[in-house]
């Protein structure tokens, strides 16, 4: 089975489990109007799609600062540092505006072509694909304006769910 299809599965049994013991707790809190938070310290959107927390002092949820270093680790080269776009690559902060998480994933995943300009396909890349939701996270909280510009000065810790997804995903 190739990377992709095994990050797919193991992402699926983690989501479901994460949802019956969070459901199972009742340890849902809203954080927003329609956004739950899991025992996993992961937000969620009406739809179940991840979605970022920052408190009220500015300190982000673990999955933001998780994504920002993922994203300037993978992702920033063509498309600029934050989100903000380059000369080859679009501003991801503004493409999230009308991208919802499907296409993202799809875009991510499969790559895309258009004209002179192509992404890539990442779907067998573990150091983008295990890290997915929370590259999202990020530059969703990007494009809603909810996080400046720059590395995060304040974050959560790491919960024990986000090292126990991680060692899934890279089979450890």
């Amino acid at each position: 089975m190739n990377f992709s299809l095994r990050f797919l599965h193991r992402t699926a049994a983690l989501l479901l489990g994460a949802a019956l013991l969070t459901g199972a707790a009742g340890e849902l809190a809203a954080q927003e109007e329609g956004v739950t938070r899991g025992e996993d310290g992961k937000s969620y959107t009406e739809e179940g799609t991840p979605t970022y927390h920052v408190g009220e002092d500015g300190t982000v949820d673990w999955y933001i600062y998780q994504g920002f270093r993922r994203y300037h680790s993978e992702c920033h080269v063509c498309h600029g540092p934050d989100g903000m776009g380059s000369t080859f690559a679009p501003a991801l902060a503004n493409s999230l505006k009308r991208l919802d998480y499907y296409e993202f994933m799809d875009i991510v995943v499969n790559g895309r072509g258009s004209g002179n300009s192509v992404m890539p396909s990442f779907g067998d890349n573990p150091n983008v694909m295990c890290y997915i939701d929370d590259i999202y996270i990020y530059l969703k909280a990007r494009s809603d304006d909810a996080i400046p510009r720059g590395r995060p000065a304040k974050r959560e810790d790491k919960p024990d769910a986000a090292t126990e997804a991680e060692d899934a995903c890279f089979g450890t």
